[in-house]
């Protein structure tokens, strides 16, 4: 079951905020889905799973 959709959204994330998780952490909607963590380290993007949202890693 997909919930609310953020397919537009972009998360930005630097390496010191790795490992990225989806939903953020601190995020005022954590319980949105479960908490994902995405293997951003590799490729330098992620797509949640869940909410479409966009991560990308910034060096």
């Amino acid at each position: 079951m997909k919930t609310q959709s953020r397919s537009e959204a972009v998360v930005k994330v630097t390496r010191d905020q790795l490992p990225a998780s989806c939903p953020p952490r601190g995020e005022e909607v954590w319980n949105l889905h479960p908490r994902v963590y995405l293997p951003l380290a590799k490729s330098g993007e992620a797509v949640c799973p869940y909410c479409s949202t966009r991560y990308v890693l910034e060096d």
